[in-house]
């Protein structure tokens, strides 16, 4: 019985990854090309990838400043085929500016002498790995042990989710963050807290995404200073290092990235989550009352060891806000929220056990979260019977959940932290 019952969820996970793929192959990207040419619209190389390696490039080994505005246009030109024209209205609005701290093209050394169809490939095959061994990282982080088949099936899941395709697709480093996070946060719970700090300093290639987290462990590290600091150390040496190195290599880089972010948020923010429901106001009010309330929590857990649940909870609590309070809407960045997506399925057989409010909010976020899979797989059989224009009129069908989970999700934390027993703390 029980054999039957894995090989079914594992066929089950094949069918959901196989039809999430099917969509975005055969639905999505179609209809965002036919989109593309009915309002002649540029859809460039499709690459988050390609800017920053032309950036790490030409810094390398040409000596030149990512940041400039020739740089800009010859990343225009090989992305878009063209460099944007402000005077042309249907221009994209995303000037693919190299927007990363200048120690990202440490990382992307390897690449730079690669023609970029090449380097592209290997970096597909990278985030495709990167994408697996997160999964299993954040899965050891929670020390959380399923059965084989059980793993097998969360692996299916991960790459076969829109986030993870998206990412890949796109080349976004986001996957290349997910994983850095992921690494530092099972390290920090296996006890290895200088190797944990140091990647969570190279995990400042998008610092947007890792300070939430990387105060959250500073907040831990400080109270017990004598146990807990090498964390802190290994963070500053490695920070100073890469900040330094930068340095060497492009004096005056910080005040030039400081004014690409600026710009970037003005052309490529398309709104946070809050931005579609509040007003800007609003949206400042609960910002700051999401991170006052996430800070008191950190503070109260922060006596925890690193393997207790409080801990690990808080962990997931702060990577959800963290998607909550960005000022930008993207589906790749739910890699963060695998902890919490762990979370929610080791504790789902129990939920009868939970208040009656934590059941309800639990049972609407595990249906957000699934929704995308049933919904792909119901257009990847209509397109059986259907004709393609017809089922890409659905392409928003499987995508409608995806700005509720983050909301969702960090309901589920919040409830779950605010009911959570501190446990017995450690001693200082």
């Amino acid at each position: 019985m029980a054999r039957n019952t894995h090989i079914a969820r594992i066929g089950l996970g094949l069918l959901f990854a196989g039809s999430m793929l099917f969509y975005v192959q055969r639905i999505l990207v179609p209809y965002q090309q036919r989109d593309a040419e009915i309002h002649n619209r540029l859809r460039g190389n499709l690459s988050d990838l390609y800017p920053q390696w032309v950036a790490a490039r030409e810094l390398l080994l040409n000596g030149r400043d990512p940041y400039s505005a020739e740089i800009t246009r010859e990343i225009q030109t090989g992305f878009y085929g063209r460099p944007l024209d402000p005077a042309r209205p249907d221009d994209p609005k995303d000037e693919q500016r190299f927007a990363y701290p200048v120690y990202v093209a440490f990382l992307l050394a390897p690449t730079v002498r690669l023609p970029f169809d090449l380097a592209q490939t290997v970096f597909f095959w990278l985030l495709v790995a990167l994408s697996a061994a997160s999964a299993l990282l954040w899965m050891d982080f929670l020390k959380w042990r399923p059965s084989a088949a059980g793993v097998l099936l969360a692996l299916l899941l991960t790459l076969g989710s829109f986030p993870v395709l998206q990412g890949v697709k796109l080349q976004q480093l986001s996957l290349l963050e997910g994983f850095l996070l992921a690494l530092s946060a099972a390290l920090l719970a296996r006890g290895y807290l200088f190797t944990s700090g140091a990647f969570m300093a190279v995990a400042m290639i998008k610092p947007q995404l890792a300070i939430p987290v990387a105060g959250w462990f500073c907040i831990w590290s400080i109270f017990s200073w004598r146990n807990r600091r090498a964390w802190v150390l290994g963070f500053g040496l490695t920070m100073f290092i890469l900040l330094a190195a930068s340095e060497w290599l492009m004096p005056g880089w910080v005040a030039r990235f400081f004014d690409t972010a600026v710009a970037y948020r003005v052309y490529a923010a398309n709104g946070g989550i809050l931005d579609t429901v509040f007003s800007p106001i609003g949206v400042k009010f609960l910002t700051v009352l999401l991170v006052l309330v996430v800070v008191a929590f950190c503070w109260r857990f922060r006596r925890l060891p690193e393997t207790q649940a409080g801990f690990q909870r808080i962990t997931a609590l702060v990577l959800a806000a963290t998607l909550v309070i960005l000022p930008m809407i993207v589906a790749y960045n739910h890699v963060l929220l695998l902890p919490s997506f762990f979370l929610l399925a080791r504790q789902w057989m129990g939920l009868s056990s939970h208040g009656r409010a934590s059941r309800a909010l639990s049972i609407a976020a595990g249906v957000l979260i699934a929704w995308p899979w049933p919904a792909a797989t119901a257009l990847t059989l209509l397109s059986a019977i259907a004709s393609p224009e017809q089922v890409q009129r659905a392409w928003a069908f499987p995508l409608l959940s995806s700005p509720l989970i983050p909301i969702a999700v960090l309901g589920v934390q919040l409830v779950s932290v605010a009911t959570q027993n501190t446990d017995k703390p450690e001693s200082a």
